[in-house]
């Protein structure tokens, strides 16, 4: 699994012009993507780096201050643009297999006692963000 973690001032998901998931004030935006040998353990192993990251103001934790997260499915993060002009999409897992390793990752962090708002699996979101920084880091699991 791959996560894209962005220090936030608030971020919120569009789908169809309804707000389906916000965050107010300080917290994290992470985009998620699944690859085809991601199991639910790598999603709880991700939850818990999430969740204890050390990456707020003053070197804190979202478990530290009880900051909330931000998680948006994107498969693109596993997209490979090194050859030609379009990238291809081969190391992204399938929908039936990403969408349910998603979910545990959200799953994993409300059982952690995180505050999370959600995209919309597969839809054409509009997300906006303050990056609080900027600060951008890349997490492999």
């Amino acid at each position: 699994m791959r996560a894209v973690v962005q220090r936030v001032d608030g971020a919120s998901v569009v789908v169809a012009g309804e707000t389906v998931g916000e965050i107010v004030g300080e917290g994290l935006c992470v985009l998620v993507g699944v690859t085809h040998d991601d199991t639910p353990e790598k999603a709880a192993q991700l939850a818990r780096k999430l969740w204890s990251v050390r990456v707020l103001d003053g070197e804190k934790s979202c478990s530290d201050v009880n900051a909330p997260l931000l998680v948006i499915s994107q498969f693109t993060l596993y997209g490979d643009a090194r050859k030609g002009r379009r990238p291809t999409w081969n190391a992204a897992a399938p929908g039936p297999v990403a969408e349910p390793l998603v979910d545990e990752v959200v799953a994993q962090l409300r059982n952690l006692g995180a505050r999370v708002e959600t995209g919309r699996f597969g839809a054409d979101m509009r997300v906006s963000l303050t990056n609080h920084g900027p600060f951008t880091v890349l997490i492999d699991v």
